[in-house]
């Protein structure tokens, strides 16, 4: 079957793209200090490394082997890359300045679940209304959109945060709030719709 070089080529590719996505996998475990569950995926990642680079290596003097080792690779950080944002691990802080402080921004927020603090600010075009919410990473599109909602001329600048602890973010996060409050909008969108 190895002696197939379209059957080499496709294992190959399909080795390299594996291997990548649980490198990828295996770093994002790692800076998010999960390291047994990153020493589990490595070993499985050094094993599929060692096959398929021993596959080239044997074969070197097959030029199609090298190319799909490299083009695997690369489709494999795609790979890696996509499976990440499906699992969306961790938690975004979204700091929030508005325009405009009179709008309700803060109690709106909360209605959907958020866990906010705001306070007023001073900027070069007079009042804003500053704030700084925290959502986990799977719940980080949707905050975009109902900030935008809110507020089209909001200034919006996120970073995952590495440690948290403590307060009412944390509590609520954990308890499923968000995710709650969002299935209870969807389901009063429904019954308008009616």
């Amino acid at each position: 079957m190895l002696d197939n070089s379209l059957v080499m080529i496709a294992i190959i590719f399909t080795v390299n793209i594996v291997y990548v996505s649980f490198f990828t996998l295996r770093m994002i475990f790692t800076l998010k200090g999960q390291r047994y569950f990153a020493a589990f995926i490595s070993m499985f990642e050094i094993v599929i490394y060692i096959v398929g680079l021993g596959l080239v290596l044997d074969n070197l003097d097959r030029i199609e082997n090298v190319i799909a080792y490299a083009v695997g690779y690369g489709t494999g950080v795609i790979v890696g890359m996509k499976i990440e944002e499906k699992l969306a691990l961790g938690y975004t802080t979204v700091n929030v300045i508005s325009s405009d402080p009179d709008i309700e921004f803060t109690r709106m927020l909360r209605d959907k679940g958020y866990g906010v603090t705001s306070w007023y600010a001073y900027g070069m075009e007079g009042d804003r209304l500053a704030m700084q919410i925290l959502t986990p990473r799977k719940y980080e599109l949707k905050l975009y959109e109902t900030i935008r909602y809110i507020d089209p001329k909001a200034f919006i600048v996120a970073y995952e945060p590495k440690q948290i602890h403590g307060g009412f973010w944390v509590k609520q996060v954990k308890r499923g709030k968000i995710r709650n409050a969002q299935q209870e909008n969807k389901q009063e969108d429904k019954q308008e719709a009616f």
